[in-house]
């Protein structure tokens, strides 16, 4: 038993990382014995779970239903062995999280301190990064993410919500007016790329009628950072989160766009693998969170 669940652990390891070298540098074993733990696993099971070439790892069919059948067990057997051995009232062990740079900086970094002081024997290692893909491929325990969240296969706990604002540069403005929603139809766009339309957006005013716009794209990021960036150099509009660019607001760096109109509210979700067992090391962060930071 505990030979099998070593190699469905490599195996796991392996699609999850799309490496051998990575896979074994995670479970800290040789990439020969990652290897011949797959290859031992295949041999037990009288079928092929991976095809492997000079660039990239695949799983075939017999794989792929393998893979979906274990990597809940075996997440569940690593929780369980972590709530045990830690104990159900303490909290300790390797954290890893994420969220975007702006964010984090300006309100999860901060509180990291008062989170230390709370659980001293939690070791604590932090990520940027805007997509949802590092949860698993980068084994991360939660992270923080910004905007609506399509349906995935994680749980969510929401922790907030914030505005977000259309706004240029005076300079900007006054080579391309914008006076009505349809003028943002013709003008550069600086847009988030992380967004499936970050150009399309229903605007409404105070009486709950909607208007439609559709930009261009002229220029995209995946930053907020970059997006401010290039949006203070009069290179287009752009939506940001108010959080963002209060400051420029107010000192005239730039304007916001149509003041009469708000935008759709956006979530501030914290994200986390769908099991059963939760570590007692996530559930404290998420309720740290939540204490700290939900509206």
């Amino acid at each position: 038993m505990h030979s099998h669940l070593n190699r469905v652990q490599t195996f796991l390891a392996v699609v999850d990382f799309g490496s051998y070298t990575k896979a074994a540098n995670y479970l800290s074993i040789s990439k020969a014995m990652a290897s011949l733990h797959v290859k031992a696993l295949e041999e037990v099971l009288s079928a092929t779970l991976l095809i492997r070439n000079t660039r990239n790892i695949s799983l075939t069919e017999i794989g792929q239903d393998f893979y979906e059948e274990f990597k809940g067990i075996v997440a569940d057997i690593d929780n369980a062995f972590d709530n045990v051995l830690k104990g159900n009232n303490r909290v300790s062990g390797k954290l890893r999280i994420s969220s975007t740079s702006e964010y984090g900086e300006k309100f999860i970094l901060p509180l990291i301190p008062l989170f230390s002081e709370r659980y001293p024997e939690i070791r604590l290692c932090y990520n940027f990064n805007s997509s949802l893909n590092d949860l698993v491929a980068e084994k991360l325990d939660l992270v923080v993410r910004l905007g609506n969240l399509a349906d995935s296969a994680f749980k969510s706990r929401k922790l907030a919500d914030y505005q977000i604002v259309l706004v240029a540069t005076p300079a900007f403005v006054e080579r391309h007016p914008v006076a009505q929603p349809q003028d943002l139809n013709g003008v550069p766009w600086i847009a988030n790329s992380n967004l499936q339309a970050p150009t399309q957006w229903v605007l409404r005013d105070d009486r709950g009628s909607t208007v439609e716009v559709n930009g261009t794209s002229h220029f995209e990021s995946n930053s907020s950072t970059a997006i401010r960036s290039m949006t203070l150099s009069s290179l287009g509009v752009s939506v940001l989160p108010g959080w963002v660019v209060e400051d420029d607001i107010v000192s005239g760096r730039l304007v916001r766009l149509l003041p009469a109109y708000t935008l759709p509210s956006q979530s501030i979700n914290v994200v986390f693998p769908n099991t059963a067992h939760l570590p007692h090391k996530s559930r404290a962060f998420i309720d740290f969170l939540l204490l700290h930071l939900a509206q």
